[in-house]
């Protein structure tokens, strides 16, 4: 096969532009890490006034958006702090990325001559206010484009022949939906939009001086790629918006190389002319790569903002539920993937209720509570979750008596509320018990060879012991929690040398000895006892079955989708609080609420014409709905952004 060795002295730079953060890595020749930093959106660029990296729009339920500008500044913070660790970037031999999955940048006429002329003398953020179509990106935890999908979906055939043509049926977090919202609802913007760019290429975009290629890797995430031909599907694009295959530009493989960075960074930041720019991919494709997984069998969980799981298959059998995307290290194999909204942030959420804000308590009452935590399931929808497509709402069960022998005879008690750490426990196996259970419908392996950790939650041993529990195999982690720039600067050289001999190479010939790299990964947590797995899946079956139930009674899914936030009636506020701990009484702010908002619908709507009116309340991050008649959700108040009342 020749030499595939990287030069010596070469470095391989990597980033991953997330919701929360943009993060650098840097790989030497040996794939070790010698460099690394971080932004923080909320804390280093508080100015922008974001909260999670991101704004939740008060006056368009389920919007939720990013200011493109923000991630531009940056990638300028980024490089100050880099300049500052005496990084000698003359030496980066290749430079590629990741970004947060499906989110959209819109480009507006003339900006491509802005590109190509930028001053080195001057940061990128000062060049680019007015680069952009819509300045507020939308991103993956959008929730605002149900028509559209509904839309796309029936314009090709269904959800079930968009999921064979795209490797998934229409979700309103994808690209193809936002896209033809905002054709929709803002035509003049979408006529003035030259390109658009997914996270992942918009970066690229600033390190070529140019616009980039999506990538048939992340370009997967659109809803308008054709998975098995790798090109744009022409029925999607159709379905989705006029004259689109022109704003979005040409595909190209993962592993090609976009272009030779851009003066701008040769004269600003001392690269060499030479440095290659890498396509950028997703934050998951970039975490597969980072977490070297080739092996069938194997299965990763990434635990952060989102919690995902995947895995690869060489035979992709795209469905209703989860993910199909070409694999970004091999030119003939997929990952399939499920997505899970409330992950970390759910998890910080009840830490902070009910476990003193903090970790160790946290994980105390997660070791406290026995395994099957007594019968005491627990579903935590602290945003619209992808997984099942549920409102935002909190529900609790107890089954009585439950010992992991049978389900007969046993009594199931619904309740407002646990002790503390009963909750902890029950969050926790609720999400993975959902974890097993849908990876094992989506045809996952059962059980795996063994789960790969990564995310900011894989360094927490208690949640690692809990999963190995239910899963029932081993649980490995690799060295940086932060796969997917570690996976970015893998693919840099990966790209690099794939160039270098002019076709594609298989990446697992860059790394014949993982343990000398930064790429090793090594057991974290054994499988537990296999008649604990035994029980686990008995507690798995009854909550699939209550599952269900809450999906055919609230779920958004076909007309029940045109929601805002459903909760049992009875559970109008979700008890997130441990008893006692309430600031206020909030009884007093329900009865006004209600008040002012049947006002403002009778004063402003014909009863003709309610099909669905909502109020938003920024002072608790609120929202009341109220449903068309004959749905199961006639009033609805949740509180999404606080558990504090």
């Amino acid at each position: 096969m020749g030499d595939l060795s990287l030069p010596n002295d070469a470095l391989f730079l990597g980033f991953d532009s997330s919701t929360q953060s943009l993060k650098a890595t840097v790989l030497d020749s040996n794939l070790v890490i010698v460099a690394s930093e971080m932004i923080h959106f909320d804390s280093d660029l508080p100015h922008y006034k974001t909260k999670d990296g991101v704004y939740r729009d008060a006056n368009v339920n389920g919007r939720i958006v990013s200011p493109t500008i923000m991630w531009v500044e940056a990638l300028d913070l980024i490089f100050q702090r880099l300049s500052k660790s005496n990084l000698d970037f003359g030496k980066i031999a290749a430079v590629s990325g990741s970004g947060q999955q499906h989110g959209s940048v819109y480009w507006k006429k003339g900006s491509s001559a802005l590109l190509s002329s930028l001053d080195p003398k001057k940061p990128l953020v000062d060049q680019l206010h007015d680069a952009f179509s819509v300045k507020e990106s939308p991103i993956w935890m959008d929730c605002s484009t149900t028509a559209q999908c509904r839309e796309i979906e029936k314009a090709v055939g269904g959800a079930l022949e968009l999921s064979k043509i795209t490797g998934s049926r229409a979700h309103e977090r994808y690209t193809g939906p936002q896209i033809r919202k905002i054709f929709e609802t803002q035509q003049e913007t979408y006529e003035n939009t030259e390109r658009i760019s997914l996270v992942s290429s918009f970066m690229a975009c600033l390190f070529l001086g140019a616009y980039a290629c999506i990538d048939t890797t992340d370009g997967a995430g659109m809803n308008l790629m054709d998975i098995k031909q790798r090109a744009w599907s022409k029925a999607a694009l159709e379905a989705t918006a006029p004259g689109l295959e022109e704003k979005l530009g040409k595909l190209a493989p993962a592993h090609a190389v976009a272009g030779s960075i851009a003066s701008y960074f040769v004269e600003r930041y001392k690269f060499n002319k030479n440095c290659l720019v890498v396509q950028w991919s997703g934050d998951n494709p970039n975490s597969l790569a980072g977490l070297t997984l080739n092996t069938p069998g194997d299965l990763a969980i990434s635990l952060g903002t989102s919690d995902t799981v995947f895995g690869i298959t060489k035979d992709p059998q795209p469905g209703l539920e989860g993910h199909v995307f070409p694999n970004p290290v091999d030119i003939e194999g997929y990952m399939v993937m499920l997505v899970y909204k409330n992950g970390s942030l759910t998890r910080e959420d009840v830490r902070n209720c009910y476990a003193e804000k903090s970790w160790d308590v946290f994980n105390k009452f997660l070791e406290q509570t026995p395994p099957l935590n007594g019968g005491k399931i627990g579903f935590y929808y602290k945003d619209h979750e992808i997984l099942p497509p549920m409102p935002v709402g909190f529900h609790r069960y107890i089954l009585q008596n439950f010992n992991g022998e049978t389900l007969d005879g046993l009594n199931l008690q619904e309740v407002q509320e646990f002790d503390p750490p009963s909750e902890v426990r029950a969050l926790i196996e609720g999400q993975f018990l959902s974890m097993r259970a849908h990876a094992e419908r989506f045809g996952m392996p059962s059980p795996p060879k063994r789960i790969i950790a990564t995310g900011g939650a894989s360094a927490n041993k208690s949640i690692l012991s809990s999963i190995a529990s239910i899963f029932g195999c081993d649980i490995y982690t690799v060295q940086r929690p932060d796969s997917a720039s570690l996976g970015a600067a893998l693919r840099a050289a990966h790209g690099w040398l794939c160039n270098k001999r002019g076709s594609f190479v298989p990446m697992s010939c860059m790394y014949k000895d993982l343990d000398k790299t930064s790429l090793s990964c090594k057991l974290s947590m054994a499988a537990e006892d296999q008649k604990l797995v035994s029980k686990y899946a008995l507690l798995m079956k009854k909550r699939m079955e209550l599952e269900n139930n809450l999906v055919k009674k609230l779920g958004r899914i076909a007309n029940k989708r045109y929601y805002q936030s459903s909760v049992k009636r009875k559970e109008l506020i979700p008890h997130l609080n441990p008893v006692g701990h309430q600031s206020t009484n909030w009884i007093v702010r329900l009865v006004l609420m209600v008040a002012t908002a049947a006002f403002t619908s009778l004063g402003t709507t014909s009863p003709r014409y309610i099909r669905q009116q909502a109020m938003y309340f920024p002072w608790r991050g609120s929202h009341l709905a109220i449903i068309e008649e004959g749905s199961k959700a006639l009033l609805v108040i949740s509180a999404t952004d606080s558990c504090s009342w």
